[in-house]
């Protein structure tokens, strides 16, 4: 009998110490950086960047330039306060370009290992982290669920800043973000996803697209698998609704510009870039390949060949082309790219930018 209890204490021992391996893998599946870019990836950057490399100099000048031409901020509001259909504040325009702006430090730390640089990253992820509690509404016509929106556009760009700073290093030294700020980071983050971004609304279009990219991006930080595949799923389920079958986006005839419809495919490709990290191509493979295909809808867009004439040659093209490029390699993609490379920052700081200097010509992202 006793050898009964013996055995059975011991084999509840052992699957209980099963059940935290199993926990810990878990914890570590995920690949860090993992949002856009690897460690491999910037990497390489850096290394072509200090060789003089004329395409990469070119377009780590856009970071260098977009650092230049903002200011940086001197406090963070506790509250932003959004608008719908372009309505802003300064509030909403601030965390905007701070979004895009830790990147370009955190790609500026990566490219350098320059402490300033480290330094104005972190703290711009710690003013936002700590400072802000919630969105309010802009009075008038305002969608009450903007915030959901703008949150799914915003976070997404600074956890990818936040996964450089976090987990690079430059020649083995890293950027010195403290465990209690990243503790508060993490909160944010939670804050946002659990009280905006899982509130979107189901309108299938970017909406729906934005949500899942920012959830997936989410999940990776917080190496949360159930926020990540909420988040991938949502963007299988939306698929054929946002880029149907035959790659037709119905967003540029309804919203009527040449905007909207290049969010839903930004979205789409910086999803499908980060499930690859993690060797998962599935989303870049769906439905026969519809991100490819909305990206030839895309072109067709820009010669004005759609029926719905919103688009010229001179419309701003979004980032996620050259992120689609490097995984497809289509004419069509080429094209499109090539018509304003080296890509920055989108016009309105909705999606993370400088995908020319980070992307172009990078294998295995």
């Amino acid at each position: 009998m006793r050898y009964n209890k013996t055995a059975l204490f011991t084999f509840l021992l052992l699957l209980f110490s099963f059940s935290l391996q199993a926990q810990e893998n878990n914890k570590t599946r995920f690949v860090h950086p993992g949002i856009l870019n690897t460690r491999g990836s910037l990497d390489l950057i850096s290394t072509q960047l200090k060789a003089g490399d004329t395409m990469r100099t070119a377009a780590y000048q856009k970071v260098l330039d977009f650092i230049k031409d903002h200011e940086y901020p001197a406090s963070f509001p506790s509250t932003i306060v959004v608008g719908s259909n372009g309505a802003t504040s300064p509030s909403k325009t601030q965390i905007r370009k701070d979004c895009e702006l830790v990147y370009a430090f955190a790609l500026a730390w990566a490219a350098t290992g320059n402490a300033d640089y480290a330094k104005k990253a972190i703290g711009l992820l710690n003013g936002w982290a700590y400072a802000f509690k919630e969105y309010g509404l802009l009075e008038g016509k305002t969608n009450p669920n903007q915030p959901d929106l703008e949150a799914s556009w915003t976070t997404p760009s600074f956890v990818a800043s936040a996964e450089i700073i976090r987990y690079y290093k430059v020649k083995g030294k890293s950027a010195g973000w403290t465990a209690a700020d990243i503790e508060q980071f993490n909160k944010y983050l939670i804050n946002v996803k659990d009280n905006y971004i899982n509130k979107i609304p189901d309108y299938k279009n970017n909406w729906d697209a934005s949500a899942g990219y920012a959830k997936m991006a989410i999940g990776v930080f917080l190496n949360d698998e159930t926020a990540y595949r909420e988040g991938y799923d949502l963007l299988v389920k939306e698929l054929p609704n946002i880029i149907q079958p035959d790659g037709t986006l119905p967003e540029l005839c309804v919203r009527k510009d040449c905007v909207h419809y290049q969010y839903s495919l930004t979205a789409y490709a910086y999803a499908a870039a980060i499930a690859k990290i993690r060797g998962d191509s599935s989303l870049w493979e769906i439905g026969n390949k519809n991100i490819s295909l909305g990206y030839d809808f895309m072109r067709k867009a820009y010669e004005q060949k759609t029926g719905c004439d919103y688009c010229n040659l001179n419309s701003r093209i979004f980032p996620g082309v050259e992120v689609a490029y490097g995984y497809y390699n289509t004419g069509n993609l080429k094209y499109l790219r090539d018509l304003q490379a080296p890509l920055g920052v989108p016009i309105d700081n909705t999606f993370l930018g400088f995908t020319t200097y980070t992307h172009y010509k990078v294998k295995g992202l």
